[in-house]
C-alpha cells in the first residue's frame, strides 16, 4: 500500500513538472517572438519606420494595387518607438505620393506624440513624398531630400466619375427614391449639379486649409507664404529646398547622421527597422482605396458607385 501511494505521489509531481516545464517553455517562447530578448540587449538606436506606397488607413497591398502604407501599422511602430527608452530618434523613410485625408491625420498625430515624447523625427524622402507624405513629415525636426526626390502636391482630391454618356450608349438607366435632394449627389449616372460640386468644395476647402496649417507650424512658414506654395504642384528636391519646405539634399546615410546627431548617438548611429509583415490575406487581396483611385503609377480608376474619400494625394 506503503508502496503505491510513493508511486502515484511520483507521478503526480512528476506530472506537474511536466505541465511546469510547458508553461514557462510557452512564455519563454512568446517572450522571444515578442522581440524581449532583444529588447533586452539592444543598444540606443534610431528607429527607421518606412513608409512607402498609397497612405491608407489598414491594409498593406497586394498583388493588383501595389505596396500600400497601412496607417493602422506605422501608428503602431511610432508608438512603440516612442515607449522604446532605448529608440532615442524616429527617422520615416518615405516613398509615397500620399493618400487617404484621415489616414495621413493618423499618421501626423503619432508623430507628434514621439515628439511631445522628447524624442526628435527626421523624415528621408526617396523617390517620392509628395501630398499626404509631406503631410505626415511636415512636423519633423528635420527633412532631409535626394536631389530629385518627387516632392510637394500640397492640397486635396476627390474623384467622382460622371458614366453617364457611357450608361446612354449601352442602355442603363438608373431608378432612384432617396430621402433628401442630395442623397444620391455621387451618382455615376448623371453629371454634378452645381449645388452639390459647392457641397464638395467646401468639403475640400476645409481639409485643405487643415493642411495649410499644418505645414505652416510644422515648416515654421508664414499661412500665406504656405499658400503660395501650396497650390497642388509639385518640387524637386532641389526646389524644395528653395523654397524651405526641405531643410537639407543627401542620401539616406545623411538622413542617418542628421537623426544619430539630432540625438546625441553621433554620425553613424545604430539603426533598428521597425516593421510588421503583411498578412497573407492583405497580400492577396490589396487595399480598396488603391482600386478606387488609383496610385502613383497611373490615372485614378473611375468606379460606378460608392463613398467619396477626400486624398491627400497626387493627381495624375
Amino acid at each position: 500500500m506503503e508502496r503505491r501511494r510513493r508511486r502515484l505521489w511520483w507521478i503526480a509531481g512528476l506530472s506537474l513538472f511536466l505541465v511546469a516545464s510547458c508553461v514557462l517553455t510557452t512564455v519563454g517562447f512568446a517572450w522571444l517572438v515578442s522581440g524581449g530578448a532583444e529588447r533586452w540587449t539592444e543598444q540606443p538606436h534610431v528607429a527607421e519606420i518606412r513608409v512607402r506606397g498609397t497612405i491608407v488607413l489598414r491594409g498593406s497591398g497586394g498583388l493588383l494595387t501595389g505596396e500600400a502604407a497601412s496607417a493602422e501599422r506605422i501608428v503602431e511602430q511610432l508608438d512603440r518607438a516612442r515607449e522604446n527608452p532605448k529608440a532615442k530618434v524616429v527617422l520615416l523613410r518615405i516613398d509615397s505620393p500620399g493618400g487617404g485625408v484621415n489616414a495621413a491625420r493618423e499618421i501626423w498625430a503619432a508623430v507628434r506624440r514621439v515628439q511631445e515624447a522628447g524624442k526628435p523625427v527626421v523624415a528621408f524622402f526617396e523617390d517620392t513624398a509628395a501630398s499626404g507624405a509631406y503631410y505626415i513629415s511636415a512636423p519633423a525636426d528635420r527633412i532631409v531630400a535626394m536631389p530629385d526626390t518627387i516632392t510637394g502636391s500640397i492640397g486635396v482630391i476627390a474623384v467622382v466619375p460622371d458614366l453617364s454618356g457611357l450608361y446612354e450608349k449601352i442602355g442603363i438607366r438608373y431608378q432612384v427614391v432617396k430621402s433628401g435632394e442630395f442623397k444620391d449627389m455621387l451618382s455615376s449616372d448623371r453629371p454634378m449639379t452645381a449645388e452639390e460640386r459647392a457641397i464638395l468644395e467646401r468639403l475640400i476647402q476645409e481639409a485643405y486649409d487643415a493642411f495649410v496649417q499644418v505645414v505652416a507650424e510644422g515648416r515654421k512658414l508664414p499661412e500665406d507664404r504656405v499658400r503660395e506654395l501650396a497650390d497642388g504642384r509639385i518640387y524637386t528636391g532641389r526646389q524644395a529646398l528653395e523654397v524651405g519646405l526641405v531643410d537639407q539634399l543627401g542620401g539616406y546615410r545623411d538622413a542617418v547622421a542628421a537623426a544619430g546627431e539630432l540625438a546625441g548617438l553621433g554620425p553613424e548611429p545604430t539603426v533598428r527597422v521597425y516593421s510588421a509583415p503583411p498578412s497573407l490575406w492583405e497580400a492577396l487581396s490589396g487595399t480598396t482605396a488603391s482600386m478606387l483611385f488609383g496610385n502613383q503609377r497611373g490615372p485614378a480608376v473611375a468606379v460606378p458607385t460608392g463613398p467619396i474619400e477626400l486624398r491627400y494625394e497626387l493627381g495624375w
